[in-house]
């Protein structure tokens, strides 16, 4: 099961002046930091007793989502009894944690230029506390904006924007191992150029 509190915000807003978004001459995007070694850096700065496991680490130009894995609570009953147990874990972490994830989000946000949001699972409830909905401006033609306004009149969407969104969840579900071994490609591209030799 998966819950989206949107009431917690523990790092910047998209307006934040962090790296990765625009912000160069005539709006040209501005590369952030790189993210290499990211995953280490949260697994050893999260205090100990956090999190059962490493914590899982997704990182794009914008953000950072980290997911921290709680103990699942022993609790008996039905399945609907169970996932409130899960539901209370992860509120109880988020408040107990909330000034300690700030501090951490701010170093994150300093070291990488990206903002930091938060997420935790007990057992099989996945609760996200924050995330950033960043806009992205693209151009379409006929031909695409075609497709998206099929998607609203037909009521699968309620403007070309969430259509357009609904077209990128569909790809990422349909797509995950495409998707996956492209960006294992692009991490080995980016490891080459890392290791080649000083300009």
């Amino acid at each position: 099961m998966m819950i989206i509190d949107r009431n917690d915000r523990t790092g910047r807003g998209p307006r934040g002046g962090l790296g990765g978004r625009g912000g160069g001459r005539g709006g040209e995007q501005v590369a952030p930091p790189s993210a290499a070694g990211i995953e280490g850096w949260f697994a050893g700065r999260l205090p100990d007793g956090w999190s059962t496991q490493p914590p899982e680490v997704v990182v794009d130009r914008d953000e950072v989502v980290v997911v921290v894995h709680l103990a699942a609570p022993d609790s008996g009953g039905d399945a609907a009894a169970v996932a409130e147990a899960e539901a209370g874990r992860t509120a109880r972490f988020r408040e107990d944690t909330r000034e300690e994830r700030m501090r951490v989000a701010r170093e994150a946000e300093h070291r990488y230029g990206r903002v930091v949001s938060w997420g935790a699972q007990a057992g099989g409830t996945r609760t996200l506390f924050t995330t950033q909905s960043v806009p992205v401006m693209t151009r379409l033609r006929q031909p695409e904006r075609l497709v998206l306004d099929t998607l609203v009149e037909a009521g699968v969407a309620r403007s070309r924007s969430d259509a357009l969104a609904w077209c990128v969840r569909t790809v990422g579900a349909n797509a995950q191992e495409w998707l996956g071994e492209l960006r294992e490609s692009l991490e080995a591209v980016q490891r080459l150029r890392e290791a080649g030799p000083a300009s």
